[in-house]
């Protein structure tokens, strides 16, 4: 743990919220770990004891002194045990920012207050309108207005933290190009849940593909009719959370190192560049970069983008090389199914592809840069 974690786990309030959340992780998820990872336990449960606990809740009521770190911090709490899960609170907490941002104050009636307390699981469908407003991929959902709302039809690969019962966000376009952000209902009979493949990790995370066979969107369920001010407005939000998954695999990562100091030290020492003071300096340093950008996520600079953007990205490269680090520290007995260094390296490679991943954050920077010397 690092000195600045552990000072605001130790403060006041509103870290009394943290310490809540992380008597629930550990004393709850250990236990749900393995499960989870191999697929076999989807932990709606624990999810909802995090949001009783105040884990979604820090950033519900969208204003200008709104501050993410809280909502950071816990996350990283949670990835800390297990980034499976910790990916979950990002989609749940992705979920309470959307309908905290909207301004269809019906909506926000109808599912915020639910959403940020747990009662009310969800997530995110944006991993395909992200990519697509970078020229990754075509929108993969189309939409026509109707009376009352609109007609929406595609199919999105993959959605996680979502079931019969849970909501999550997305966007469509229409005809002319014009893009509406929405909340989806997963009990529709007209959206339809299907099974992914088995992926690496996060089996346990409620991903599935949706399909959408002329579902009627209602305007009370419409986040923005247009979509693209709104994305803009919620954006960094979107990015900062996702610290959250990397800082507490970081820390995890640290302490797995020092762990084997006592038995495979004489060795590990020649890890150049690897030990745990290295990425102990690497987290201080990003948790002081991320921390000052959370305190101001309706920033619109440019600048303030980009040093988001380069923050998402450095955290999920320090991501996955403190977890490399972890599994070489642990040698042969990190290689065992049943030791967690496998299981925190392959965690740690879904930081790296998660959208936005490492490729587009590059393509971005790019395009951040280029527009900015034009």
């Amino acid at each position: 743990m690092s000195l600045a974690f552990a000072q605001r786990l130790a403060g006041n309030a509103p870290y009394e919220t943290l310490a809540d959340v992380r008597a629930v992780v550990q004393s709850q998820l250990p236990a749900l770990v393995e499960g989870i990872d191999k697929g076999t336990i989807y932990p709606a449960d624990f999810m909802r004891a995090l949001g009783a606990a105040g884990a979604f809740s820090s950033h519900a009521e969208a204003n200008e002194d709104l501050d993410l770190n809280l909502a950071i911090d816990a996350m990283s709490e949670v990835s800390e045990v297990c980034g499976a899960t910790a990916f979950m609170t990002w989609c749940q907490s992705t979920l309470v920012w959307y309908l905290a941002n909207t301004e269809n104050e019906a909506l926000k009636a109808k599912y915020l207050a639910r959403a940020a307390t747990g009662e009310l699981l969800g997530g995110t469908g944006l991993s395909n309108p992200m990519k697509s407003f970078f020229g990754i991929e075509k929108m993969k959902l189309k939409g026509k207005r109707v009376d009352g709302g609109y007609v929406v039809r595609g199919a999105l690969p993959w959605v996680s933290n979502i079931g019969p019962d849970h909501v999550f966000g997305t966007i469509f376009e229409c005809a002319d190009g014009g893009k509406t952000m929405f909340v989806v209902d997963c009990s529709d009979p007209n959206i339809e849940l299907l099974d992914c493949d088995p992926f690496l990790a996060m089996d346990g995370t409620g991903t599935y593909g949706v399909q959408f066979k002329d579902a009627f969107i209602p305007d009370d369920m419409v986040l923005a009719h247009a979509a693209m001010p709104f994305v803009k407005k919620i954006r960094a939000g979107f990015v900062l959370l996702q610290a959250g998954m990397a800082m507490g695999l970081i820390r995890d990562s640290i302490d797995t190192m020092r762990k084997m100091g006592a038995s495979l030290g004489h060795v590990n020492k020649y890890l150049t560049a690897q030990q745990p003071e290295d990425f102990e300096a690497i987290l201080d340093e990003l948790d002081t970069r991320v921390r000052d950008l959370a305190t101001t996520p309706y920033e619109t600079s440019e600048a303030y983008w980009r040093a988001v953007v380069q923050a998402r990205l450095d955290a999920g490269e320090a991501t996955m090389a403190a977890a490399h680090a972890a599994m070489l520290h642990t040698g042969a007995r990190g290689y065992h199914k049943s030791h967690k260094a496998q299981r925190r390296m392959r965690e740690a490679y879904f930081v790296g592809i998660v959208t936005p991943a490492t490729k587009q954050l590059r393509k971005m920077l790019a395009d951040i840069d280029a527009e900015g010397s034009a």
